[in-house]
């Protein structure tokens, strides 16, 4: 699926947004349950739903994830986060939350900027 400059920092910019609300944090309803990166985000196109309907193929986030990791259960997951190579599954591999949202705020940050250059 093609998208636009602008549809991609729209999405990127609302992910950064998700996570500076403290959207990823476990809702008052069920404070046990932390809530998947990525998978539990409106940004998501099987958002709310246990077994996925949308390929991931149709996710504008495919376009950060290398080839070689495009056919796991949720590709996004290996997007290399910063030059160290960590992604959201070994930094949730980790266990450590805190240093998960940050890293991935960062490549956030830099690749809505990166993007927001391409072409200016």
């Amino acid at each position: 699926m093609k998208y636009d400059k602008q549809e991609i920092i729209a999405k990127l910019k609302l992910e950064a947004g998700i996570i500076r609300d403290g959207g990823y944090n476990p809702s008052v309803r069920d404070p046990h349950s932390q809530p998947r990166i990525f998978r539990d985000s409106v940004s998501c196109l099987n958002v709310g739903l246990e077994v996925k309907k949308e390929p991931c193929d149709d996710c504008l986030l495919m376009l950060f994830v290398p080839p070689g990791e495009r056919n796991k259960e949720n590709p996004c997951h290996y997007i290399p986060l910063n030059e160290k190579g960590d992604t959201v599954a070994s930094l949730e591999a980790e266990g450590d939350r805190e240093k998960l949202e940050s890293t991935l705020l960062s490549w956030l940050d830099k690749t809505i900027e990166s993007t927001e250059k391409e072409g200016s």
